[in-house]
């Protein structure tokens, strides 16, 4: 499964919190119904210089020409699916999470104003000191997402497809770190040592008992 981060938004060169709110686009299907704390890209739009940079990048457009794939809800993951010729399955489950009263807000401002409920936020995967969704509930929903993609005798028949092994998925970088942290059993803080630029590839491949890391942060 090769994961995108989508193209950057103003919210990502502001260092803004994922803003919480409904999907920017319909999400049908028990395949794409988990999580309902899901939020989107704090960002809103994608820049166009970044969706332009998309269209063009002759490294990815192989990469994905023809596979199946999957956006979250934010509208700069679908606008980035479409700039790379995708017709992508829109699903909640691979929302960033829900960061409750700090959603839009700078990571300045709540390090200034907030400091102790910041850093419990940063050790602790359980901790919502925000009031919203924490890392751990995250993990949890992007966890089972991943495995419904390696046990199709557990797929329920919806109208939106169930997640394929050799998939496409482009969203943010909570969830990408979300599912590295479900290959490599790490807890969902430790993955946020992980850098993901914009348009990079993370890809994981399936193995009988889990997921194998094939490359991390791949630049477009």
């Amino acid at each position: 499964m090769l994961f995108i981060r989508h193209a950057t938004t103003p919210g990502m060169r502001a260092a803004r919190f994922p803003r919480a709110g409904a999907a920017s686009f319909p999400c049908a299907g028990a395949a794409c119904s988990t999580g309902g704390g899901a939020s989107s890209s704090g960002g809103g739009e994608a820049d166009p210089a970044s969706l332009a940079k998309a269209a063009s990048a002759a490294a990815l457009l192989p990469l994905v020409a023809g596979r199946p794939a999957w956006v979250s809800p934010a509208r700069a993951a679908w606008q980035t699916a479409h700039a790379l010729g995708l017709e992508p399955h829109v699903c909640a489950a691979l929302g960033e999470a829900d960061c409750g009263r700090w959603g839009g807000l700078p990571y300045e401002q709540v390090a200034r104003e907030e400091p102790e409920a910041l850093a419990r936020w940063l050790s602790d995967p359980h901790a919502a000191p925000h009031g919203g969704e924490s890392l751990a509930t995250l993990a949890r929903r992007v966890a089972t997402w991943l495995d419904t993609a390696r046990a199709p005798a557990r797929r329920t028949p919806s109208a939106t497809p169930p997640p394929a092994a050799d998939g496409i998925v482009v969203c943010d970088a909570g969830v990408i770190r979300a599912a590295l942290a479900h290959a490599l059993g790490l807890t969902p803080t430790a993955t946020a040592r992980f850098d993901l630029s914009p348009l990079s590839t993370t890809e994981l491949l399936p193995t009988r008992d889990g997921w194998r890391v094939a490359h991390v942060n791949r630049k477009a």
